[in-house]
């Protein structure tokens, strides 16, 4: 193998390690995101945690991040505005960022 081989491989295994991270702390966010919306409905223990992992699922109906403020929206109604949730996304991701890296650590 080339030098030049050995590159492009590195290249893009790290490519693909920084794309699962991302994809990982996208889906922390939006958990952690789901926690935050279910305190404001009232829930919590397991039924925070079960509010939570729909939000995270609302993130695969289309790309982008619209589909789960949009899901908060509708659940959340006079609660919190779309723009209070997508700073509240906003305030969150780097929290997830840390989380996912200490678990990898």
């Amino acid at each position: 193998m080339t030098t030049f081989d050995e590159r492009e491989n590195a290249f893009e295994a790290k490519f693909a390690h920084d794309e699962e991270m991302q994809f990982k702390a996208q889906a922390r966010c939006n958990k952690l995101l789901g926690l935050w919306a279910a305190e404001k409905l009232g829930k919590s223990g397991a039924d925070a945690d079960e509010y939570a992992k729909t939000v995270v699922i609302s993130d695969f109906e289309e790309a982008g991040h619209e589909d789960v403020v949009r899901k908060v929206a509708g659940d959340l109604g006079e609660l919190s505005s779309d723009d209070e949730i997508r700073a509240k996304m906003a305030e969150l991701l780097p929290e997830a960022k840390s989380q996912v890296l200490s678990e990898t650590d």
